[in-house]
């Protein structure tokens, strides 16, 4: 969405993004810091009527922390990165959004404060929707403790009642959807000094067991729901209404089998990334077939 060589101080040119087939902008990963810039960019996308799909945080506030700023990573001594670097960038976005009138999509919700404002935000009839991410809903920063770099993400792991914020903002509808933030790294990357290592988990591969055991086995969302949220929503978010199940389309699906368990392998991955926290936890409800444009994938 940004200019390469303007580091975020200047707009792509959008119109050409569209008509090479952009269905959303995204700084993927950096936030945005001129609020003039954003607010152009989301005029743009209201004339084009896609999302502006945003990475909140407030990179000054940030600085060089490597975890949640709290008692963890005092204890710890590792820098911290404060909630309110989310916050206040929601609070910007959500107050442009209103401006322009353009959707606005909230990658990777971490704080119990951003739900809130996101909440309110809807509740006032403004274009916003917003994802969380597995990790965020299965960690907190006590994961840290053994400071295991492949739980080192952006946004960081944040505390229990964080979590319990985004579950309750998955129920009620303020969180949209449910995506990975795949972010795979090779294992030398990670095989360094926690302060050292790259942001990033692996995800693909554990998204959906880890909702399911975590979510669906736990009666916080029915399985129609976790379909809303992995799939129907997505495809709405993103205006790809070919994406949705219907007779007379190319079949777009994945069936899972709810009665299979097993332990997660990180070395069995297909990703050529093994960054993933969750090697060896046993999980229930693994894809077991894929349709992709109607073709089976083995």
């Amino acid at each position: 969405m940004r200019h390469k060589e303007e580091g975020g101080r200047r707009a792509s040119e959008i119109g050409d993004l569209v008509e090479a087939g952009a269905v959303a902008l995204s700084d993927d990963g950096d936030s945005i810091m001129n609020g003039e810039v954003l607010r152009r960019v989301m005029e743009y996308a209201q004339m084009f009527d896609i999302p502006v799909i945003s990475h909140c945080e407030d990179m000054n506030m940030t600085g060089a922390g490597v975890m949640h700023e709290g008692m963890n990573s005092t204890l710890l001594g590792l820098d911290g990165i404060p909630s309110a670097a989310e916050d206040v960038h929601v609070a910007r976005d959500i107050i442009i959004a209103e401006l322009t009138g353009a959707h606005l999509h909230i990658a990777h919700v971490s704080t119990a404060g951003a739900v809130n404002l996101i909440r309110q935000a809807k509740r006032r009839g403004i274009h916003v929707t917003a994802e969380v991410t597995p990790h965020h809903l299965c960690l907190t920063d006590d994961a840290v403790k053994e400071f295991d770099t492949n739980v080192k993400v952006k946004p960081p792991l944040r505390t229990r009642d964080d979590v319990d914020a985004l579950i309750e903002g998955l129920k009620d509808g303020t969180i949209d959807a449910i995506a990975t933030d795949h972010a795979p790294h090779r294992r030398d990357e990670k095989e360094v000094e926690f302060n050292q290592a790259p942001f990033g988990i692996s995800g693909l591969e554990t998204a959906v067991p880890l909702v399911w055991e975590h979510l669906v086995e736990s009666n916080i969302l029915g399985v129609v729901e976790l379909a809303l949220k992995m799939a129907y929503n997505p495809a709405q978010i993103l205006g790809l209404p070919e994406r949705v199940i219907k007779v007379g389309t190319r079949a777009n699906l994945t069936v899972i089998d709810p009665r299979q368990k097993k332990p997660v392998r990180v070395d069995e991955f297909l990703s050529l990334g093994k960054n993933s926290p969750f090697d060896g936890w046993v999980l229930r409800g693994w894809p077991v077939l894929t349709i992709a444009n109607g073709v089976r994938l083995e």
